[in-house]
């Protein structure tokens, strides 16, 4: 698979979360993987119903593709145990490696600037600059 073909492919993945369209998730996911995302995806919709997420930018070497993703929702549901705020958070950087076979995804781990999205949730404050 050509790199282009690999940075389609993780766009599709983001259209298909987007979309929660879980036909279009089997077919661009390996079984392990398309069970994964299942359940990271279940309890995040579950306190975010409105998320989505922007691919901002791909790069693909060999059957590697790290992807710079935004995220942005309404807190309506329980997140790691706490309460719905029903504030938005917009824009929350996400960073994604994802490996490639035979035109599937098979295996991806993530980076998530879950502080922002805190801050913005109103969850977490900025320390004080100090003097």
């Amino acid at each position: 698979m050509v790199n282009e073909d690999s940075k389609t492919l993780v766009k599709a993945l983001v259209e298909a979360v987007n979309a929660r369209d879980e036909a279009a998730l089997a077919e661009i996911t390996a079984d392990r993987f398309a069970g994964a995302a299942r359940r990271w995806i279940a309890p995040f919709e579950a306190a975010f119903p409105d998320f989505q997420m922007r691919l901002v930018e791909a790069v693909s070497e060999g059957s590697t593709v790290v992807a710079h993703l935004k995220c942005s929702g309404t807190h309506l549901g329980d997140w790691l145990g706490i309460a719905a705020t029903g504030r938005p958070f917009q824009e929350v950087d996400e960073i994604y490696v994802f490996r490639i076979e035979s035109g599937r995804i098979i295996d991806g781990f993530g980076v998530e600037d879950n502080l922002s999205r805190m801050r913005q949730l109103g969850l977490a404050v900025t320390a004080p600059a100090h003097r």
